[in-house]
């Protein structure tokens, strides 16, 4: 079971829409998927229409157990989504032993799926710690502008400090370059500088499309909304990037 957390400080880089696109496009190859919704905004559920009273705020705080929390949203398809209560979660978990294994540990006996993907909010707070305790690989989405670059390298030195902190071995297994346009100069000398030093992990971008947006009001994925436009082609590439890594982590 691969665990991957979809992680960036920066806000606003597409980590909810890779998230979803890559939990439905997975779904949709036969493929057993659980997302993770640890942003307190809870736009993994908003995006899916789904919605549970017992959510990632009581497994987290309460106990409650994962099966409890989860809501089905296709054959191949489930979410613990989160909701507002999830912002009370850290000052709660504050004064837990171990707070930083909390996910990990409610998440134990949690072993049929062939995906774990959990959406991080835009921060490293106790709840990102916790999904990068608990995961195997990280995502990180990097918008395809200047400042960019300067989230990348913070996110790829607290993955590091991370490691060494918890004895992990979490790797960074794909760069997401997102927003990409290649119209724009920026956009273009942005991506040849991401690419230096991330040689294999670095996805073909996903390139600018309205339809990217408008398919959370319609509660679908980019397939469901529009399977023709340039997001869902390009989520379908970055799918098929993911599956053919299968084999270094079974």
């Amino acid at each position: 079971m691969r665990k991957i957390c979809v992680v960036n400080q920066k806000g606003g880089v597409g980590k909810t829409t890779t998230t979803i696109n890559i939990a439905t496009g997975l779904a949709d190859r036969k493929k057993r998927v659980l997302i993770l919704d640890l942003d307190a905004q809870g736009n993994v559920g908003t995006s899916l229409c789904v919605h549970s009273e017992t959510n990632m705020y009581h497994m987290l705080v309460e106990d409650a157990k994962p099966e409890d929390c989860i809501v089905n949203v296709n054959e191949y398809l489930d979410v613990i989504p989160s909701d507002k209560s999830l912002s009370h979660a850290e000052l709660t978990l504050n004064g837990v032993a171990s707070r930083e294994t909390v996910l990990k540990r409610a998440m134990q006996d949690v072993n049929n799926y062939d995906y774990v993907i959990i959406d991080c909010p835009p921060t490293i707070n106790l709840l990102n710690q916790n999904a990068l305790v608990y995961s195997t690989e990280a995502f990180v989405p990097v918008a395809t502008e200047y400042l960019a670059l300067d989230a990348l390298k913070k996110i790829t030195a607290t993955i590091d400090e991370m490691n060494k902190l918890f004895k992990l071995k979490l790797k960074i297994t794909a760069i997401i370059p997102t927003m990409y346009d290649k119209r724009v100069k920026s956009c273009m000398e942005t991506l040849v500088e991401i690419k230096k030093g991330f040689n294999g992990t670095v996805t073909q971008p996903i390139r600018v499309n309205s339809k990217l947006k408008d398919a959370p009001k319609k509660g679908q994925s980019i397939y469901e909304h529009a399977k023709y436009s340039r997001g869902a082609k390009d989520y379908k590439k970055l799918v098929d990037f993911v599956i053919a890594k299968e084999y270094y982590y079974d």
